[in-house]
């Protein structure tokens, strides 16, 4: 083996041990939010360690090779929402709507606050005529574009962030339940609105999380934790976690607001620049929808993409019938019938 071979074979196996590692640690994210912050990127990381396991073969280092082979495919296995433990599950907790119950859509999408297609978006809320459509990083650009969906979509709520980002919105065809009001929490970055569902209540909630640790991510999460814990059992939370299902920040937000994974999502964000059809292949898995006891997810899906790094996620729904809720005093921006909408 020439020189030159040696040490590219020595970086090779390099790599393959900082992979491990990383794997090793995104294991322990229940003990700090910066090992959590590893698991985001196992499979990714998998993959790169089953790759570079081959690589190591030819170069002699095979007890190294097949240790990494071995811990890249065990990640693989006891990690949620892979081809190992798909949307199966979730079929067979599913059920179809009783003939005398209606079917409901739920459009979601982190839709980019500087999208310079913002029609692209319109035009699929008008194919798809979902009745509740939740946005994430809703710009000042976008509250205007989202506006001129005020005779389709007249009861709205819409939650101003910090910065140029946004916040979240909440647009429903449906009324808001008698007497209640729609809410913003932590900044706007989550929107709670009850919504009369043909009589039947059901909470929906748009959440954008920041991005993990070493940013602001778990501190947001202490925030938001006890409104979410007041969330009934109909309801339905869809956003951006900026986590992936496997980990700690996702979990705690499950286990705060009593929700389950609708999920699997699949693979929804990356980099803009790159193609839908590598997004809906390798992408990260960020975008989530979580349902109560209360609500029935029959179908869960990724839409064509619209110009942004995320693919939208059209969720299928049936409600129960179900005792009425108490309406929780709140604030609500609500928006009156005025023009057609976009396309």
């Amino acid at each position: 083996m020439t020189r030159a071979a040696t040490v590219l074979s020595l970086l090779l196996l390099v790599v393959c041990g900082v992979a491990a590692a990383a794997i090793g640690l995104g294991f322990l994210g229940r003990l700090h939010p910066a090992l959590d912050s590893f698991s985001h990127f196992r499979l990714h990381l998998a993959a790169l360690l089953a790759v570079g396991a081959f690589g190591l073969i030819p170069a002699g280092f095979r007890r190294e090779a097949f240790a990494g082979l071995a811990l890249a495919t065990g990640a693989v296995f006891v990690t949620p929402g892979t081809w190992f433990d798909n949307a199966i599950s979730n079929q067979a907790k599913a059920s179809a709507a009783p003939d005398d119950r209606a079917t409901y859509r739920l459009l979601h999408l982190n839709a980019r606050f500087d999208h310079s297609e913002p029609g692209r978006f319109l035009s699929l809320i008008a194919r798809l005529h979902p009745d509740v459509v939740t946005v994430n990083e809703v710009s000042a650009m976008w509250r205007q574009r989202l506006e001129t969906l005020s005779a389709a979509y007249p009861y709205s709520t819409f939650c101003d962030a910090r910065g140029e980002v946004g916040g979240v919105a909440i647009l429903s065809r449906r009324p808001l339940a008698q007497g209640a009001t729609g809410e913003c929490i932590d900044g706007g970055t989550l929107a709670i609105a009850p919504i009369d569902f043909a009589g039947e209540i059901v909470t929906v909630a748009a959440l954008h999380l920041y991005w993990p640790w070493p940013f602001e991510q778990p501190a947001q999460v202490e925030r938001i934790a006890p409104r979410l814990s007041q969330l009934p059992d109909a309801t339905i939370l869809a956003g951006d976690f900026n986590a992936a299902r496997w980990s700690q920040t996702f979990s705690k937000i499950a286990a705060s607001s009593r929700l389950e994974d609708a999920g699997p999502v699949g693979p929804s964000w990356l980099p803009r620049s790159l193609p839908d059809a590598l997004r809906r292949a390798v992408g990260l898995g960020i975008d989530h929808v979580l349902a109560g006891a209360g609500v029935i997810v029959t179908k869960l899906e990724r839409a064509e993409g619209v110009g942004s790094d995320h693919l939208p996620v059209l969720t299928e729904f049936w409600v129960p019938s179900q005792a009425r809720p108490e309406a929780s005093g709140t604030t609500v921006v609500l928006k009156p019938a005025a023009t057609s909408p976009g396309a």
